[in-house]
């Protein structure tokens, strides 16, 4: 077929000299990153360098510099290309808007192989995690916001084909829930909810408010990766299990049988808590794979101190007291406030599916740049 022939001559006397910017045609789901990869950018130059001292590159440094190579030659084909859209042409002005598409893609699937090259993935990032919801300030209202986010998170874990088990439940009085936790596993569950730690403020009129005003009120997000075997090891000698009836709704057996575990670390008196299940053994098990991830995230959170104590990672810090997010239910929008982004339709987020997928992907995006911008300072 003589079009391909011709869009390549076509693109070779359209070529000029300047560079358009790749972030120009690519999707803008993560402004900070593209602004790495412009002409010109940290990044960028970063790229640039290693390719001019490849006798010093470490291991993944040939492919590195490989793709990024490949990425320079696809963003010139992409510009000259362009130029083909205002030809006299018709058919080659749809061969060339069916090339873009095209260049584009690749384009973004050569920045994204850059990213997985240069970002080491954490340690935890595959593991299952255990997921805590707290009601905080805000008395009854605060208990129904949490059994709504908690739900939220159940319907995300279906969403993503994961597997969800409630560990402990304690509903309050109108249909709310004062405290929760569930244990979550598949594949990357903590890589993608690991940023959803931290206090949920929901901004709306509540259901028992008689004049019609707005109410504050919070919830806490904790979400501890669940250690595997080789992790976490536990000297049963340090553990003191006791055994009580459990308290609350859940019938006539619930109330005579001392079904309910409370295990404590005597090192660093971590208590954990189960009394869900009728079986001893069966809360035995969740009290200690709860017990586990608390003391594995005491750990993670120690070493990422020592790694950090220089600086504050933005998205990163996953912190229990900070303020991560609001839900304005008159404004009918969700803000999270470590990215200062706003998504609407919050009737949509809170069936957590897609809305709730993009924010998270979105804070996935900028954690990595930070990431880079960390990767980049050091190498300079």
């Amino acid at each position: 077929m003589r079009y391909p022939v011709l869009l390549s001559v076509a693109r070779r006397f359209w070529a000029r000299p300047a560079v358009v910017p790749a972030s120009r045609h690519l999707s803008c789901r993560s402004p900070p990153l593209e602004e790495l990869f412009a002409r010109g950018g940290p990044l960028r130059s970063f790229l640039e360098r290693q390719a001019a001292s490849e006798s010093q590159l470490q291991v993944k440094g040939p492919e590195l510099v490989a793709i990024a190579k490949r990425l320079s030659e696809k963003e010139q084909e992409l510009q000259e290309t362009e130029h083909l859209l205002h030809d006299e042409n018709e058919d080659l002005r749809k061969l060339a808007e069916s090339e873009i598409i095209s260049c584009q893609k690749e384009i973004a699937q050569l920045k994204h192989q850059i990213i997985l090259l240069l970002v080491p993935a954490e340690e935890t990032d595959a593991n299952d995690l255990i997921l805590e919801v707290t009601a905080g300030v805000g008395g009854q209202e605060a208990m129904l916001f949490t059994s709504e986010i908690f739900d939220m998170y159940q319907q995300y874990a279906a969403f993503k084909r994961w597997h969800f088990e409630t560990l402990e439940y304690f509903p309050s009085e109108i249909g709310g829930l004062r405290h929760a936790s569930a244990s979550i596993g598949g594949s990357e569950a903590y890589r993608h909810l690991k940023f959803e730690g931290g206090v949920h403020r929901v901004q709306r009129v509540p259901k028992t408010e008689k004049q019609g005003r707005v109410h504050t009120s919070t919830m806490t997000v904790a979400i501890l990766p669940q250690p595997t075997e080789i992790n976490l090891v536990i000297n049963p000698k340090e553990l003191r299990i006791d055994t009580k009836r459990a308290s609350g709704a859940g019938g006539q057996h619930v109330n005579t049988t001392d079904s309910a575990v409370r295990i404590v670390h005597l090192p660093t008196g971590v208590v954990s808590e189960c009394q869900q299940e009728r079986s001893q053994l069966r809360n035995k098990e969740m009290a200690m794979k709860k017990l586990r991830a608390k003391l594995y995230s005491m750990y993670l959170e120690e070493e990422t101190n020592k790694r950090y104590n220089a600086r504050k990672i933005q998205v990163g810090s996953k912190g229990r007291s900070e303020k991560i997010r609001t839900y304005n239910f008159p404004q009918n929008r969700i803000t999270d406030h470590r990215i200062n982004k706003s998504l609407h339709d919050l009737e949509t987020f809170m069936q957590g599916e897609y809305l709730l997928d993009e924010l998270v992907q979105s804070l996935k995006d900028y954690a990595e740049y930070e990431s880079l911008i960390e990767i980049i300072s050091k190498k300079l």
